[in-house]
């Protein structure tokens, strides 16, 4: 095809639809991707799961795991990785010159919401950590929380400390947040 085939297709309504609901794919994926890698149910403490009691444990034990040791590692840079790729799509989207104003506004929408985002996870990280954990990672992904941090068991003390810092921080209530131990 020539270029004037080409600049041709793309002008065309649905050239620009199929286009803007590609990106909008793209990005979900990597939501959904994102939401995967580093939401664990089984071991989560949200709200309503229990988490008042004396003491919680993970339920997958790590001791002796070399893996362990590097998992905040890979899971903060996973973390980074999707994100990246979502910023990719949203920057490609909203600095097509064929993409609808509409597309672009909502593009750029997203991007700043990214970038509060991970403003907001470094915060809970540097002060989940001051509050005593060796290591912690923070997840904020469709007005949920993630939690991870390094301890063999969580006292609903400090279960109830991370709640507290993620809701001043984000503002995200406590029913949305999900709080996981890793050994």
């Amino acid at each position: 095809m020539t270029n004037e085939k080409i600049k041709q297709f793309l002008s065309t309504k649905g050239a620009k639809a199929a286009i803007v609901a590609s990106c909008a794919l793209l990005i979900g994926l990597a939501v959904y991707l994102n939401y995967r890698w580093f939401y664990d149910p089984t071991t989560a403490l949200g709200y309503g799961d229990n988490n008042m009691e004396d003491n919680f444990s993970d339920s997958q034990s790590a001791a002796g795991d070399a893996a362990g040791e590097n998992y905040f590692t890979a899971t903060a840079l996973n973390r980074e990785e999707a994100r990246d790729e979502a910023l990719d799509v949203l920057k490609l989207v909203a600095e097509s010159a064929e993409s609808s104003e509409e597309a672009k506004t909502e593009a750029t929408t997203k991007i700043s919401q990214i970038a509060v985002d991970i403003q907001n996870e470094a915060n809970i990280e540097s002060l989940v950590k001051a509050k005593g954990f060796e290591e912690c990672v923070a997840v904020i992904s469709d007005g949920a929380v993630s939690v991870i941090v390094k301890a063999e068991s969580l006292k609903a003390a400090e279960a109830a400390q991370i709640l507290t810092i993620v809701y001043e921080t984000t503002g995200i209530s406590p029913e949305r947040v999900s709080i996981v131990n890793k050994v």
